[in-house]
């Protein structure tokens, strides 16, 4: 009972915090850039994933992933943008500027996305060595797609292994433990929404946070995006709200479902964050951060109340 009325007591301040920040301009934000990043993430995850399955088995388990979550029409748009953004790889010129482009603008929706997450944890980068913190968070950035790809391609064995063994399963050991294996698929498939959403809130912001908290928001975030996933998936097919945009509704589509998302993972940062703080679990700026303008006021504030009045 306590541990319920100390999370539902988070889950209140959370709510408020959230509520109160620029959670809905991030995201709107995030989405735009989102738009223009999205060919490049692709790409790196089909590069990668591909060495090992073969580019167009990944690009089919990423058109599939799409059109659960938002229909066939963007799943088909999607593939659009990958082979109008593939590069020349016979040109050694415009293969290595298409790749630079690629990377950058792939890393640049995760860029955008550390910010927002500073914002949440009071933090900015320190002025001091620009450049090299420039380059730091451009590669985390890239990490995050790296480990999106492992994690996609972990998906897809699990997957195709149980589809392989569908009929195998069901007709040799019973419905019931196809259903177990479908149960299995699933959970396997929860926790690694849940490792991305970890490594997310521990590697992008510029804060040392602890492990404690960062699984707690990482559980909650993936609980609230699953459900909003499948709750979307559902708004989308049966309501069709992209249908007034014509062939713009693909687009718009990919922008809700990027903010929607977004703002699920400002939430749970903010839980993270309200969790922590809770706890007593020690918050501090990484190396080439600080605490921000904003931070340092708001405890001289504190303080100067703290300070008893001299009336001597």
């Amino acid at each position: 009972m306590k541990k319920l009325k100390f999370f539902w007591g988070t889950l209140k301040e959370t709510f408020t915090e959230w509520n109160n920040s620029s959670a809905t301009k991030d995201s709107a934000s995030l989405a735009y850039y989102a738009i223009f990043s999205i060919p490049g993430l692709l790409i790196i995850i089909i590069w990668i994933a591909g060495n090992f399955f073969g580019q167009e088995a990944i690009q089919g388990q990423i058109s599939s992933q799409i059109n659960s979550m938002m229909g066939e029409d963007a799943a088909k748009s999607i593939e659009d943008i990958i082979a109008g953004a593939l590069v020349d790889k016979h040109n050694i010129f415009m293969k290595t500027v298409g790749v630079f482009a690629l990377v950058f603008g792939a890393t640049t929706v995760f860029f955008q996305l550390q910010k927002a997450l500073n914002d949440i944890w009071d933090v900015e980068s320190a002025p001091k060595k620009a450049v090299i913190k420039f380059l730091l968070d451009r590669a985390n950035s890239l990490g995050m797609i790296l480990v999106i790809g492992f994690l996609l391609m972990i998906t897809m064995i699990l997957s195709s292994a149980i589809s392989l063994l569908n009929n195998y399963i069901t007709s040799r050991l019973g419905l019931e433990t196809y259903v177990l294996m479908e149960v299995v698929n699933f959970s396997v498939g929860f926790v690694l929404v849940v490792l991305v959403f970890a490594f997310m809130f521990k590697v992008l912001p510029d804060a040392e946070i602890s492990w404690k908290a960062v699984w707690s928001g990482a559980l909650l975030t993936a609980i609230l995006f699953t459900i909003g996933k499948f709750l979307l998936s559902l708004y989308f097919s049966e309501l069709k709200p992209t249908s007034a945009f014509g062939t713009a509704g693909t687009i718009v589509l990919i922008m809700i479902w990027i903010n929607y998302s977004c703002m699920l993972i400002f939430f749970g940062a903010e839980f993270t964050k309200i969790y922590s703080q809770q706890k007593g679990y020690k918050i501090v700026p990484s190396r080439h951060a600080k605490w921000s303008a904003k931070k340092l006021y708001e405890d001289s504030l504190v303080n100067k109340e703290a300070v008893p009045e001299n009336n001597s």
